[in-house]
């Protein structure tokens, strides 16, 4: 099942209070970005957003699950994109603090990200 425009719409109006948001098509998903970062997805009009070992644990304790994929392998990948609470998506108040837990999550692994190098043209 794919994202319904809407659906992606109204998690774009939940975020944009945090900056300047967009959304991208990525494997049957959307990606959804702030200033450029990429903070959560949208996958069958479910959305979830960025986590790591600090933040995972709120993201579970208010009864989120991760982003699950099966490869074509068979395997079962765990991401580190977690639902946030149902309320989350009411407003964009409600959707603040679950947001702010992404956006650091996001800066945090971009911070320990190698550098990329660019190519010379």
């Amino acid at each position: 099942m794919a994202n319904s425009k809407d659906f992606v719409a109204h998690v774009l109006e939940l975020v944009r209070p945090a900056g300047a948001a967009s959304a991208r098509a990525m494997f049957g998903g959307h990606g959804i970005y702030v200033d450029g970062t990429i903070v959560g997805i949208v996958v069958d009009d479910v959305v979830y957003l960025k986590t790591d070992e600090r933040t995972q644990a709120r993201f579970a304790a208010a009864g989120g699950g991760p982003f699950r994929y099966a490869t074509k392998r068979g395997a079962v990948q765990v991401t580190s994109y977690w639902q946030p609470p149902e309320e989350a998506l009411e407003s964009a108040a409600a959707m603040r603090e679950w947001l702010r837990l992404a956006q650091d999550a996001a800066l945090r692994a971009a911070a320990r990200a190698p550098a990329r190098r660019r190519t010379q043209g």
